[in-house]
Parts: structure tokens; C-alpha cells; sequence
């Protein structure tokens, strides 16, 4: 039962070792040899405790259970042991799975190494290729270049013996010549010294004839100026009416140069215009002879009453009540011939300067002249000139000029301008002396858009400033009443005219219109009514409809509109920001798909919420 314990029997003490003593210890054993005996020394009280305990438990009633419970522990140490057994095979397994793979991640690297071997291979192949053909292409370059430069050495050493060749052929043509002129002039020394004599001769006969000739000129002179002078002072009648022809000569020259000069500048001022003038209302022999109707209705109209200087001109009340005074100042200026005063129109382009600058001057009697300023520049030099020829040629009319100066900053800026030429410089001078004192016979009149360019002497010499905004709402009403009259309802109203208009609302259509042309001058409004009248003769049956005044109107509205966008900053700083108001946002896309009528009624409120109108 000892193999049921776990025990074995002892070990076997070794054959050559002494038998023990009654201690059970050998005699005569060294310390080594103890340890060792030591070692193997077996304790029986628990073998026999053991055994005592094995025959207990036989007579025990567990006996069987214990034997049971043995084999049970002996099963479970072989099930262990072939689990244990199991997971050394499933790792032996997973080792070689591992294995494989590792296996098959080596033939992998080595197939990639393997590609990018033959990679570098066929690259460095490439390479090689290309510098083999990159070194024969070299060769052959070389190999040309050598040809071409045997062919230009070739070429040169044929140009050198050409050259030499002409070379030695213009040598001995020289020398030929040479020979040829030194013995041409060996002939003719030789020819001049057997002739010496006979030239000789000749010469002295020609210089005894000469003398001869001088010295009887110099008597037969001499003798008659010594006989008139003796005459003359013999008698002193002769001697009177001689000095009084020279001086009458004289006298007649110098009448004669400064006659002509003043009929010069008679006739200039008579018979036509200077330069600068553009546009005048002064009748001259030159423009009867061209235009004989024309002047002849123009002199009879100016024997009728003078019509009202606001006549056909829409403005603002405020402005209209000067502008009527001013009229009337100019008016009774002219009749008990004072001095006139001097205007600056400012304003954006369209509003009505020259229109009234040509009413003040036909309500007031007096003539006028329209000059621009952008023609003084490209004079030059002859600028100063032709500016005194405009206040000489004005001040000869007997009625007054009204001098209507439009774009006035163009020459007059200030100067301290960079932008002004030194012929600027001078003519603005000019202008300057010209105006320096008020006149009884011209009446300055300038417009600018940039009044504030003007130079401060410019200024100086302005009595009045009057500013022409663009046309508000009730204004554009009045406007376009007058220009849908004069353009569509007079026409149509003539029975050989061809235009028509369809039944509307004509009032109610111009309110409408001016309330969707916000922002825009007098001008373009008259714009806007040719283009009704263009509209309705373009139409199969000549008849003009309220739709088609609106889409017009639309169209002229988004022109507006893009002519603001293109304006740059420095332009709207310059001369329209005091007259811009905030127009609504443009869209570019509106010009591709312009709106119905009905749609532009629609938006009439929305409009007259952005009226640009102050």
C-alpha cells in the first residue's frame, strides 16, 4: 500500500559503505561520508505510522470510497494530462500555421524584392538605353558640327581667295588709274607750259578792258549825280516837291499797312466767327451767304416780343424764381446799359444750363455765343490769340453777348494743377485779363460739373452761383408731359404723319414713368420720348402703346442704372456724388429678360419708395 501514499521503498545504502552501529551511524566515516549517509537515512516511525493508517483504513467502511476517490484523482491527472497533451498539439499546430505564414510573408517580401529588382534592372536598362542613344545622338551633333564647321572653313578659305582675288584686281586697277591720271597730267603741264604765253596774254587784254570799264562807269555816274545835286541845289523848288514825294511815299506805305490791318479785323468780325465759338446767334455776312432762309427767319424773329426765359424749361420752383430774376436783371441791364453779371451753372450733365443760357440771352435781348472749353487745349500755343480774338469779336455787337462757356474746368482749373500745360497756364491768364473788370457789352455765363476745380481767381470774378440738380419727382412729371406732347401727341395729331396712339391714360402714364425714372436728367428723359417716337415708327401699324412706353421706360432704367455702376469712384467723388442718391441694386441679369408692363405696374410702389428725388 505504499504506492497508494506516494511513497517508495528507501534507496539502497551503496555496497562499499561500513555497516552502521547500534546508532545506526558507520564508524570511521569522515564528515563528507555522514553528510552523505545523512542524506539516505530513512525514518521508519512514519512508515510504520503509515501502515498502521493503511490497515485502519481497511477495516474503515470508507475504504472503498477512498480507493474510488484515488482512481478519480488518478483519472483527473490523466484527463489533465491529456489536456495539457491536446494544447501542446494545438500550439505544435498553431506554430506551423505561424510558420506557413511566416513562411508565406517571406516568399511575399521576396517576390516584392524580386519586382523591385527587376524594376531597378529595367530602369538602369532604360537609363542605359537613353544615354546610348543620348551619347549617339551627341556623336552625331559632333560629327555635323564637324562637317559644318569643314564646310564654313571651306566656304571661308574660297570667300579669302575670292576676296584676295578682288583685292588684287582693285590694286591694279588703282594702279592703272594712277598711271593714267600721271600721265594725263604730264600732258597737261606740258600743254600749260607751251601755252603759258598766250594765257598770259588774254588774261592782261580781259583785266585793261575791265579797268577801262569801271573807270568810265564811275565818270559818267559820277557826272550825272553831280549834276542833279548841283541842280537841286541850285533850285529849291525841285528840291521841295522831292522831299514831299518821299514823304507822301512814306506816308502812303504806313496808311496803306495799318488801313488794311483794321479792315482785316472789320471784316473778320463782320463777316464770320472766331474759332473757339461753336454756336451764336449774331448773324454774319458769311453765314447769310451760306444760309439765306435761315438768316433771313432768324432776323425777322428777332423783331418779335421776347418770349418768357423759362419758356420750355423744367426746374425746380427755387430755381425757376431766380433764374427769373436773373433774367430780368439781364434784361433791364441791357436797356439802360449797365454791368452785367457774371454766372456759374453747376450741376450734373442734362439739367438745363445751355437750354437757359440760350433763353436768358433771346429774353434779354441780347445775342449769344456757346464755346466749350475742351477746344482751348489742343490750340497750343494759339490759344492766348484766339481767346483775345472771342472778347474782341464780342465786344463789336451793339446789342451784348451772352459768352456761354460750357465745361469751363477744362482750361480753367486751378493753378496749382499738375494737369495744367504751361499753354493752360497762359490762356487761363489770359481769360483772367480778360474778365478782370465787369462789362457793359458781355455777360460771362460758365458751366461746370466740377465747380470746385476752378481756380480761386476764376471765382473771384462770379457774381451769382446757380446749381442745377437732376429733376425730382413732380419735375420728371412735367418733363415727360411736355416731351410726350411735343414728341408723340403733335405728331400723331398731324394728318400725313404715319404715328398713332392707342386710348390711355396719358397723364397717368407720365406719373408712372416718373416714378420709375428716378436718377435721370432732363436730357435723357427727352431721350425717353424719341424712343417712344422711334418705338411707334417701327411698328408694323405706327401705333404706340402703353406697354410699349413701359418697356422703353424699363429698358432706359436699366441703361441708367449700368451707366452708374461703370462710373469709377474718382468720377462719382468728382462730379456726380452731390447728385447721386442711393439707387436699388443692379442686377446685370435683368438686361437678358427685360420685364413685362405688367410687372413694371406692379412694381410702381416699390419704386417710388427709392424716388431720387432730395
Amino acid at each position: 500500500m505504499s504506492w497508494l501514499f506516494g511513497y517508495s521503498s528507501p534507496p539502497k545504502p551503496p555496497a562499499d559503505m561500513p555497516p552502521p552501529s547500534e546508532d545506526n551511524t558507520p564508524q570511521n566515516l569522515t564528515k563528507a561520508e555522514k553528510k552523505a549517509m545523512e542524506a539516505y537515512r530513512f525514518d521508519s516511525s512514519a512508515l510504520e505510522r503509515a501502515a498502521q493508517a493503511a490497515r485502519e483504513l481497511e477495516r474503515s467502511r470508507h475504504s472503498k470510497d477512498a480507493l474510488e476517490l484515488s482512481k478519480l484523482q488518478e483519472s483527473t491527472r490523466q484527463q489533465e494530462q491529456l489536456a495539457k497533451i491536446k494544447e501542446y498539439e494545438a500550439a505544435i499546430e498553431q506554430a506551423k500555421v505561424e510558420q506557413k505564414r511566416i513562411d508565406h510573408e517571406e516568399r511575399r517580401k521576396t517576390l516584392q524584392e524580386e519586382t523591385k529588382q527587376h524594376q531597378v534592372r529595367a530602369q538602369y536598362q532604360d537609363q542605359l538605353s537613353k544615354k546610348r542613344y543620348e551619347e549617339q545622338l551627341a556623336q552625331q551633333q559632333r560629327s555635323q558640327e564637324e562637317i559644318l564647321k569643314k564646310q564654313e572653313e571651306s566656304v571661308a578659305k574660297q570667300e579669302a581667295l575670292r576676296r584676295a582675288t578682288i583685292e588684287h584686281e582693285m590694286e591694279l586697277r588703282e594702279k592703272n588709274k594712277l598711271k593714267a591720271i600721271e600721265a594725263e597730267a604730264r600732258a597737261r603741264a606740258k600743254a600749260d607750259r607751251e601755252n603759258r604765253d598766250i594765257t598770259l596774254e588774254q588774261i592782261r587784254l580781259k583785266a585793261a578792258e575791265n579797268r577801262t570799264t569801271i573807270l568810265e562807269s564811275i565818270q559818267t555816274a559820277g557826272s550825272v549825280i553831280g549834276t542833279g545835286v548841283s541842280a537841286l541845289l541850285t533850285d529849291w523848288q525841285r528840291t521841295a516837291t522831292a522831299v514831299g514825294g518821299l514823304s507822301l511815299l512814306a506816308l502812303g506805305v504806313y496808311s496803306a499797312r495799318g488801313a488794311t490791318s483794321v479792315a482785316a479785323r472789320f471784316i473778320e468780325s463782320r463777316i464770320g466767327k472766331p474759332t473757339l465759338v461753336r454756336e451764336t446767334s449774331r448773324l454774319s455776312l458769311l453765314d447769310a451767304a451760306r444760309h439765306p432762309i435761315r438768316t433771313a427767319a432768324a432776323a425777322v424773329a428777332k423783331f418779335r416780343a421776347p418770349a418768357d426765359a423759362l419758356a420750355g424749361v423744367v426746374l425746380a420752383p427755387s430755381l425757376e424764381r431766380r433764374l427769373r430774376d436773373v433774367a430780368i436783371a439781364a434784361k433791364n441791364t441791357r436797356r439802360n446799359r449797365g454791368l452785367y453779371t457774371n454766372l456759374l451753372m453747376y450741376g450734373p450733365p442734362g439739367t438745363g444750363k445751355t437750354l437757359f443760357s440760350k433763353k436768358l440771352a433771346k429774353h434779354s435781348g441780347m445775342e449769344y455765343a456757346i464755346m466749350t472749353g475742351g477746344d482751348v487745349a489742343p490750340m497750343g500755343k494759339d490759344a492766348v490769340a484766339a481767346i483775345h480774338k472771342v472778347f474782341d469779336w464780342a465786344n463789336t455787337s451793339r446789342k451784348g453777348v451772352l459768352l456761354f462757356i460750357d465745361e469751363a474746368d477744362a482750361f480753367l482749373r486751378k493753378r496749382s494743377s499738375e494737369a495744367l500745360s504751361e499753354e493752360l497756364r497762359a490762356a487761363l491768364n489770359a481769360f483772367l485779363y480778360r474778365t478782370s473788370a465787369q462789362s457793359g457789352r458781355v455777360m460771362l455765363v460758365l458751366a461746370s460739373n466740377t465747380p470746385h476745380h476752378l481756380d480761386s481767381a476764376v471765382h473771384d470774378r462770379i457774381d451769382a452761383l446757380l446749381e442745377f440738380p437732376l429733376p425730382t419727382s413732380e419735375e420728371r412729371q412735367r418733363l415727360l408731359r411736355l416731351y410726350f406732347d411735343a414728341y408723340i401727341l403733335q405728331p400723331a395729331a398731324d394728318k400725313h404723319s404715319r404715328l398713332s396712339v392707342d386710348r390711355f391714360e396719358y397723364g397717368e402714364l407720365c406719373d408712372e414713368v416718373a416714378s420709375l425714372t428716378g436718377g435721370l436728367s432732363g436730357r435723357a428723359l427727352s431721350k425717353l420720348g424719341v424712343a417712344w417716337q422711334a418705338a411707334a415708327y417701327a411698328s408694323e401699324d405706327g401705333r404706340l402703346t402703353r406697354s410699349m412706353c413701359l418697356d422703353i421706360c424699363h429698358g432706359a432704367v436699366l441703361q441708367y442704372r449700368q451707366k452708374m455702376e461703370w462710373l469709377s469712384a474718382e468720377e462719382k467723388s468728382r462730379s456726380m456724388l452731390p447728385y447721386l442718391r442711393d439707387l436699388p441694386p443692379f442686377d446685370p441679369a435683368e438686361t437678358e429678360a427685360p420685364e413685362t408692363s405688367e410687372t413694371l405696374t406692379a412694381k410702381v410702389p416699390e419704386a417710388k419708395k427709392v424716388d431720387l428725388e432730395k
